[in-house]
């Protein structure tokens, strides 16, 4: 007798039956969702598209934090009593964002168990992540960095395809990912080209071989 496969976890479909106070918000590519130093009054969640996570120092340096995708949430520093914005959100394609008051969210988060495990699991997921990513760039070089965050946005939801198309990303937006420069960034970018780690057909799609340079010492 087969298993009943489990359904992944529906977050909208949660929020749209659970009724609560929201609102959806469209952004064209490029656009500000919001800014360092603004209010936290709202948790996001992605619908369509995709948003960057950015902070910029005091330097005027900006630091690519994070490149989410739908069924992705950010924004949730308010629920941990953030008052304003520590990074800046920009839609990276046309996006519809669902906008949930905080206060709203933590009663939901309280009352709905599914929802609340789910987000958890999520920030969890998150946490991990970030503690890699730091790791990544104290003891890897630029290259293998670069390997890493071209098979983590290209992986985003579909593990099992040996190759995967990435949402549209610019080599300076990457250069920030990584922490190098642009320049830097075209050269391996043209070195995996011509290993056949990377295909510029029908926009930038990413072989999983790419991880042979994330592995080799």
């Amino acid at each position: 007798m087969k298993s009943k496969q489990k359904l992944p976890f529906n977050a909208q479909a949660f929020l749209d039956s659970a009724g609560i106070a929201r609102k959806i918000v469209k952004y064209q590519r490029d656009e500000v969702v919001f800014t360092q130093g603004d209010a936290c009054e709202h948790v996001l969640y992605i619908q369509k598209g995709g948003v960057k996570l950015s902070v910029l120092s005091k330097a005027g340096r900006e630091a690519v934090v994070a490149m989410l995708g739908p069924g992705e949430f950010f924004g949730e520093g308010c629920l941990a009593g953030q008052s304003v914005r520590m990074g800046s959100a920009t839609a990276t394609t046309d996006s519809a964002i669902l906008l949930v008051d905080k206060d709203r969210m933590v009663r939901l988060l309280h009352k709905q168990h599914a929802l609340s495990d789910r987000f958890i699991s999520y920030m969890l997921a998150r946490n991990i992540r970030i503690e890699e990513d730091l790791i990544d760039q104290l003891f890897n070089s630029s290259e293998k960095r670069l390997a890493r965050t071209l098979l983590l946005l290209a992986r985003y939801g579909k593990p099992d395809k040996p190759v995967q198309a990435l949402p549209p990303i610019s080599q300076e937006t990457l250069a920030e990912m990584v922490g190098t420069t642009r320049s830097r960034v075209n050269f391996f970018m043209k070195k995996f080209q011509r290993l056949g780690f990377i295909d510029y057909k029908d926009g930038l799609k990413v072989n999983n071989s790419l991880l042979t340079v994330v592995l080799h010492d």
